[in-house]
C-alpha cells in the first residue's frame, strides 16, 4: 500500500526558515569560542583531554558525567547505574533495549505503532508507552550531550560506546524537560581515544549476521578523526499470512548505521568535536496478536494465524523503516585554570513508517498504517567553574522540534478514513548547580532551573473533525534540587537529596471524539526524596544502595480504548506516588566476579484530577488506587564470570547472565485483560582472547530457554491487542580483531 506523504512536503520550507534563528545563535556562539581560543598560545602539540575509563563498570571510581562535569561515581549524590563498552559486548547488549535488562526500576515497552526502532523507556513507573509527536517521553535519551526528542529511533545500536550512564529520579535542575523518570547518557569515545582498527563480525542462528568497524587515527598532532558503520541482520519469527508476496517477515531486522567524528585541538584551552550519524532501518513487523477475553473465561488467543503472525491483509503492514540522520558540533574553551565554557549545537530527523491491524485479521476492522517525521535543533551554552571547594555548572538552553504523523487510508469497521496530528515546540532554559565542600568529607549542593515551553499543534480526523483543528499551550516552570553527602572514607559515601522535576502537558494523541476532545493537559511536577550508599564495603566488594519517595502533580496519564468514534488515546490528570528500594552489588574473589541488582518499586495513582471532554471508554477508567502502567513490582538482574589466565598469556572468561521484571499493566487500570505476566532471561558468553589482547572468540546465547514473552497488552473492548517479544533465543560466534593498537 502506498502512503500520502503530501502533508508533510507541504510544510518543510517552511519549518527549514524557523530553524535559521537557531543555526545563526549557534554560529555566533562558535565564533566566538574560536576567536577567544586563537588568542591564546598555541602550544607545539595538544592532544584530546585524558579520560579516566575504568577496567570495568562496577569500580566506583569511574567517571561520569551525570552532573555535566567529570566526576568520580561515588562522589555523584545521586542513584546511576554505569556500563563500560567492554561490559556491554559481554553482556550482548547490541541495543539501548538490552541495556535495560541490568537496570534495576527500570522497563521498557515496545508497543510502537509495530516498529522494531521504539523504546520506550520507564525509570521508577514515569515513562511513555506512545510515539505521536504530541507526546513527550518521560525519560530523556542524550547522546554525547544531545536530547533525543524521539523515542522511535532512540533504540540506538550501541557501537563505539566509552559508557552508558542511568541515572534514576527527577532531573529536572541539570537535564530539564522530559527527565521526570530520569535520563540516559550515552557517551562515545571521542577520536585519538584508542587509535587503531578494529572490525567485528558475528554469526548465529536464525539468519544471524552482524558486521561493524571503528576506525580512529590522527592526521596531525591536533586532529583526530573516527568513523564506524555497522550492519544487522536477522531472519523474522513469522510470516504475513494473507499477504501476498510480503517484503519482509514478522520480527527481521535489517539496519545499516554509521558516525563520523574528527576532534581539533589547536590550542591547548579549545577543543572542537563534531560528529554526524545515521540509521537505516528495513524490518519487519514487531510480533503482534489479539487476545480476546471476557470476565467469565480466561484469555484465550486468537486461533486464525500462529502468534507470530500477522492476520493482515493490508499490504505494507508487515514491514517498517527508519531514516535517522544527526549532527553536533561541541566546542570547549577554557577561559583561566578554574574556568571553561562548553557548547552544544545539535540537529537531528527521524522518518519512520510502521502500524498495525489491531483485530490482526483480514477484515478491515480497526487498520491503522502510518508515517510521520520530526526534526529537532538545539544548542545549550555551559559555563563550568572548579576552584578548590566550590564547584559549578551554569547555562543556557535552546530545543525547537517540529513533526507530523500520518495514517491515510484507515479503516475503522471497514469505513476508509485518515488523521494527521502535527506539533511545533520551542524550549528555552536557564539553569545553575553547584557543591560546596564544607570539610573534606561533608559536601553540600544546590541547584535551579527555569524552563519555558510553547507548543502549537493541529490534528484533523475525518468523521469527528470538520476540519484541521489548532491549539496553543504555554507552560513554565522553577525546579530546584539540594542534596548533602558524606564522605566514610576514600571510596564509599552516604548522600541525601532533594529533586524537582517538571514536564509540560501534551495535547490529545488520538481525539476521535472530534474538536473537544482535542486539548492540552497541565504540566506534571514531581518531587523526589531520596538517600543512598556507594562504596566498598571491602576491598573486593562494593554495594551502591538507594531508598526514594516520589510524589507527583497532574501526571498525564496516556489513555487508549475504542468507542464509536474510533481508537481513542487521552490524557487523563492525576496525582500518583512511587517509592521504592534499589541496591547493585559486585564481589570478585581472584577471577571469579558476582554482579547483582535488584529494584522494589511500589507506584499507584492516588487521585484523578481531570476526565477529558468526550471520553466515553468501554472496559473502565483510571481510578485511585489503580497500579500506574508498565511498572513492575520487583526488577533483577544476575551475572557470574570467571576469568582464567592461560600460561601463554591469554585468557579464557564465562559468563552467565540472568534478568527478572515483574508482571505489570499495560495501562493505568488494574484489568486482568491488560496484566503482562513476568518473565526471566538468561544468557552467556564464552570468551578467548589472545596474549596481545588484540583478538578475541566469543561463543554466546541469548534468550536461551526462548521465552517469549508480552512487552505490551492493550485492551480494546475484549479484544486485546498484544505486542510480543522479538529477542528469541539465539546462539553463535563473535570475532573482534583490533589492529595498530
Amino acid at each position: 500500500m502506498e502512503f500520502q506523504h503530501a502533508s508533510i512536503a507541504a510544510h518543510a520550507m517552511g519549518r527549514r526558515r524557523k530553524w535559521r534563528h537557531a543555526v545563526s545563535t549557534t554560529t555566533i556562539g562558535l565564533a566566538f569560542l574560536s576567536t577567544t581560543a586563537f588568542a591564546q598560545t598555541v602550544p607545539e602539540t595538544a592532544a584530546p583531554d585524558a579520560k579516566i575509563r575504568a577496567a570495568d563498570d562496577s569500580s566506583i571510581d569511574i567517571v561520569v558525567t551525570a552532573r555535566k562535569r567529570e566526576e568520580s561515581l561515588v562522589d555523584t549524590p545521586a542513584a546511576i547505574s554505569a556500563f563500560s563498552g567492554d561490559t556491554l559486548k559481554t553482556l550482548n547488549a547490541s541495543n539501548l533495549a538490552d541495556v535495560g535488562k541490568y537496570v534495576p526500576n527500570l522497563n521498557i515497552s515496545r508497543y510502537g505503532v509495530g516498529n522494531t526502532s521504539q523504546a520506550a523507556i520507564f525509570i521508577r513507573a514515569i515513562g511513555l508507552q506512545d510515539h505521536l509527536i504530541t507526546t513527550d517521553p518521560g525519560v530523556g535519551v542524550y547522546l554525547d550531550g544531545v536530547y533525543l526528542g524521539r523515542q522511535l529511533g532512540s533504540n540506538l545500536s550501541l557501537q563505539n560506546i566509552e559508557r552508558i550512564e542511568v541515572l534514576r529520579g527527577p532531573q529536572g535542575t541539570l537535564y530539564g524537560r522530559n527527565t521526570l523518570g530520569g535520563a540516559v547518557n550515552i557517551v562515545t569515545s571521542k577520536p585519538g581515544t584508542n587509535e587503531g582498527v578494529e572490525v567485528e563480525a558475528q554469526v548465529g542462528t536464525r539468519g544471524r549476521i552482524n558486521g561493524s568497524f571503528y576506525a580512529d587515527t590522527r592526521l596531525s598532532p591536533d586532529l583526530a578523526v573516527s568513523l564506524s558503520g555497522s550492519y544487522r541482520k536477522r531472519n523474522g519469527v513469522g510470516d504475513a499470512v494473507f499477504i501476498a508476496n510480503p517484503s519482509a517477515r514478522i520480527g527481521e531486522e535489517n539496519e545499516f548505521s554509521g558516525r563520523a567524528a574528527a576532534y581539533w585541538t589547536p590550542t591547548a584551552s579549545f577543543s572542537l568535536l563534531a560528529s554526524v550519524d545515521f540509521v537505516h532501518g528495513r524490518n519487519g513487523q514487531s510480533p503482534y496478536k489479539v487476545d480476546i477475553y471476557d470476565e467469565g473465561n480466561p484469555i484465550s488467543s486468537s486461533d486464525l494465524v500462529a502468534p507470530d503472525d500477522s492476520g493482515t491483509s493490508v499490504a505494507g503492514l508487515e514491514s517498517t523503516s527508519l531514516d535517522l540522520f544527526g549532527a553536533s558540533i561541541t566546542a570547549e574553551l577554557k577561559l583561566s585554570d578554574t574556568l571553561s565554557t562548553k557548547l552544544i549545537t545539535s540537529y537531528r530527523r527521524t522518518e519512520y513508517t510502521g502500524g498495525l491491524a489491531d483485530n490482526d485479521t483480514p477484515a478491515l476492522l480497526s487498520v491503522f498504517p502510518e508515517r510521520g517525521e520530526a526534526e529537532q535543533v538545539s544548542s545549550e551554552l555551559q559555563l563550568n567553574g572548579e576552584f578548590d571547594r566550590f564547584n559549578f555548572v551554569g547555562g543556557l538552553y535552546y530545543y525547537y522540534e517540529t513533526g507530523s504523523n500520518e495514517s491515510r487510508p484507515n479503516y475503522f469497521f471497514f469505513a476508509p478514513g485518515f488523521y494527521t496530528v502535527e506539533q511545533t515546540s520551542n524550549s528555552y532554559a536557564a539553569y545553575a548547580n553547584g557543591s560546596y565542600k564544607i570539610t573534606d568529607a561533608l559536601t553540600i549542593g544546590a541547584g535551579v532551573r527555569y524552563s519555558n515551553d510553547d507548543k502549537r499543534a493541529t490534528a484533523n480526523f475525518s468523521g469527528s473533525f470538520p476540519g484541521p483543528v489548532t491549539r496553543s499551550a504555554d507552560y513554565d516552570a522553577i525546579t530546584a534540587e539540594g542534596n548533602i553527602s558524606y564522605k566514610l572514607g576514600s571510596d564509599a559515601t552516604v548522600y541525601a537529596t532533594v529533586q524537582r522535576g517538571y514536564q509540560p502537558g501534551s495535547f490529545t494523541p488520538r481525539p476521535f471524539g472530534g474538536p473537544a476532545s482535542f486539548n492540552a493537559s497541565p504540566k506534571t511536577t514531581a518531587t523526589n526524596y531520596e538517600i543512598g550508599f556507594k562504596g566498598r564495603i571491602t576491598p573486593n566488594w562494593t554495594v551502591l544502595l538507594s531508598a526514594f519517595t516520589t510524589n507527583y502533580s497532574d501526571r498525564g496519564l496516556p489513555y487508549s480504548f475504542i468507542n464509536a468514534a474510533g481508537f481513542n488515546t487521552v490524557i487523563i490528570s492525576a496525582d500518583a506516588r512511587a517509592r521504592g528500594i534499589e541496591a547493585e552489588s559486585t564481589v570478585s574473589f581472584g577471577g571469579l566476579r558476582l554482579k547483582g541488582s535488584i529494584g522494589y518499586l511500589d507506584s499507584k495513582i492516588t487521585s484523578v484530577n481531570s476526565l477529558p471532554p468526550a471520553f466515553f471508554p468501554t472496559g473502565g477508567t483510571p481510578v485511585a488506587g489503580a497500579p500506574t502502567a508498565l511498572s513492575p513490582k520487583f526488577t533483577g538482574a544476575a551475572v557470574v564470570s570467571y576469568t582464567y589466565r592461560l600460561a601463554s598469556g591469554g585468557a579464557v572468561t564465562a559468563q552467565a547472565d540472568y534478568s527478572y521484571r515483574g508482571d505489570q499493566y499495560g495501562q493505568p487500570v488494574a484489568r486482568p485483560s491488560e496484566l503482562i505476566a513476568p518473565r526471566s532471561l538468561v544468557g552467556f558468553n564464552l570468551k578467548y582472547e589472545n596474549p596481545g589482547r588484540d583478538l578475541s572468540v566469543s561463543l554466546y546465547g541469548n534468550n536461551v530457554f526462548n521465552k517469549v514473552y508480552d512487552t505490551g497488552r492493550l485492551d480494546q473492548g475484549g479484544f486485546v491487542g498484544v505486542v510480543i517479544s522479538n529477542d528469541r533465543s539465539e546462539f553463535g560466534i563473535r570475532f573482534t580483531k583490533k589492529f595498530g593498537r
